[in-house]
Formats: structure tokens, C-alpha cells, sequence
């Protein structure tokens, strides 16, 4: 669903490597999509002072340090719920109803916040439009 292409900044033929990564993948017929939303990566910026990418969309992160990894990890997501046509949302659900069987069996729950003084909880999934709009008819309250 993506390519992330991640290079070392500080290596001194880093452009060329680019060119030979992009040759190769073009070479291997990819839908042009997957192209034209790769995520470039520059690693080690913490090796070059104040580093600023000259590439337009290109996020700078030292692995070794964390820096721009939750950028990375944002853009990551991003990018992967825009390919596969899903969405990430936050629903309310009875816990004695069947809806969160549901939504394990169709969706990827990731995070569950019971509320035991109601019986309810509040259910981070992500779901495709076609498993949402099935959710609803299901349960439309």
C-alpha cells in the first residue's frame, strides 16, 4: 500500500542512491501510485547540524534519537488510511451489545476505553467505508 524510502543524509552519494532506488522501482512496473505517494525519510539528520530537507515532502528523523518519528509515524498513517480507503474513528458502544465483537471481527479496534459506571465504552477502530456503513445499519444508535 506505500512505499516509505528511507536514506542515509550523510552519505556522500545519497543523490545517487535516490536515482538507482527510483530507477529500480520504476523498472518493476508499481502502479504509478504507489510512486507518486512514496514517503521520503532522511535519517541521521542528527549527524548534520540543523538539517533542513531541500526535498519538497521529504521528513528528516534521527532514528538514533527519536527526532521525527511521530511525524513519520503520522504521515505513515496518513498516507496508508488514504491508499487502503479507510478511516480511523472513535464510537461509543454498549458493552453487553454485540458491537464490539463486531468491530474486532471487522475492523482493527485499537484502543478500548470502558466506562464501567454506564456499561459503555468508547472504541477507536479503523474501518473501511463499506464495514462503517454496515456498522450503522447493524447498530444505528
Amino acid at each position: 500500500d506505500l512505499i516509505v524510502h528511507v536514506r542515509d543524509i550523510t552519505h556522500p552519494e545519497t543523490i545517487l542512491q535516490k536515482a538507482t532506488v527510483l530507477s529500480v522501482l520504476r523498472n518493476l512496473n508499481l502502479p504509478s501510485h504507489l510512486l507518486d505517494s512514496m514517503v521520503e525519510v532522511h535519517n541521521k539528520v542528527d549527524l548534520i547540524e540543523r538539517y533542513k530537507p531541500t526535498e519538497e515532502n521529504a521528513l528528516a528523523v534521527s532514528a538514533l534519537h527519536g527526532h521525527g518519528l511521530e511525524e513519520l509515524k503520522q504521515e505513515i498513517e496518513k498516507k496508508i488510511l488514504t491508499a487502503t480507503g479507510k478511516k480511523i474513528l472513535t464510537v461509543n458502544i454498549n458493552l453487553e451489545g454485540p458491537q464490539l465483537s463486531w468491530l474486532y471481527k471487522e475492523a482493527t479496534v485499537q484502543e478500548v476505553e470502558v466506562k464501567p459506571e454506564d456499561g459503555t465504552a468508547r472504541v477507536k477502530v479503523i474501518i473501511g467505508s463499506s464495514a462503517f456503513g454496515r456498522y450503522k445499519s447493524l447498530f444505528p444508535n
